[in-house]
């Protein structure tokens, strides 16, 4: 079955048909810059843009980036403070007419790479962490997701928040080369292992495209691997999701 997964981040929307059973994109990804107010009204638009560019009439997966209950947006994250209370569902049917199934973007990559990537036949307690504009994070017992796990947000000292430190957008603001980086993201590691001690972290988000840049800096006792699905994961994984959701 094919349907439309979409990934929204920080910076851009990205879109792709996806066959869910076989766990692949059909198409190229498309992307769209994410509007810069972020907030609702402007990124329904875009999400009908994607449509639009691909032309589609079925149910769409979306990966959205913040905590997201039953529809509802719980947190505005890095978006802006209107999303708080929206129903995200509710207004992308409304603008698409289209059906949506709306969850965290990390939980998304994370599904992703549990049924067709580097988490396959893992087991225990994993989490996925999304490297991007933020940190996202996603949980995973026997396969099975723990949703809105959203490590990013735990405070760090003076940062309200620990991905104002350790995220890669931050890597990219300061042009810390990639040992001061790693520095900041190990301590992140080392941080939520102290916590919640998984059995494996898996690294994904476009900066696990240069894993062999920082993968030697990062010293946590856990087993660390790199996503395997890398910037197709949660556009995969959303479509995962609402083919699970209409499916079942």
């Amino acid at each position: 079955m094919e349907i439309l997964g979409i990934d929204i981040g920080g910076s851009s929307l990205k879109g792709a048909i996806v066959d869910v059973n076989l766990g692949e994109l059909k198409t190229d990804t498309h992307r769209i810059p994410t509007p810069e107010s972020r907030e609702p009204e402007a990124m329904a638009q875009a999400v009908k843009e994607m449509v639009a560019h691909f032309n589609y009439k079925g149910i769409v997966g979306c990966g959205f980036p913040t905590i997201v209950k039953k529809g509802i947006c719980k947190d505005e994250g890095n978006l802006s403070e209107k999303w708080v209370g929206v129903d995200v569902d509710a207004l992308f049917e409304k603008t698409t007419g289209l059906n949506f199934t709306v969850i965290n973007d990390a939980d998304a990559a994370g599904l992703a790479e549990t049924q067709f990537g580097a988490g396959k036949d893992k087991h225990g307690f994993v989490l996925m962490i999304t490297v991007g504009t933020g940190l996202g994070s996603g949980a995973y017992l026997n396969g099975e997701l723990i949703p809105n796990f959203e490590l990013g947000q735990i405070p760090y000292k003076e940062f309200e928040k620990i991905e104002e430190w350790a995220a890669s957008s931050i890597k990219t603001e300061q042009n810390l080369s990639y040992k001061e980086w790693a520095f900041r993201f190990n301590i992140f590691l080392n941080y939520i292992h102290k916590i919640l001690n998984p059995d494996v972290i898996m690294v994904g988000g476009g900066i696990s495209n240069d894993w062999n840049k920082f993968e030697k800096y990062l010293q946590v006792d856990t087993k660390i691997i790199p996503a395997e699905l890398r910037n197709d994961s949660g556009v995969l994984g959303a479509a995962i999701a609402a083919y699970q959701k209409y499916s079942g």
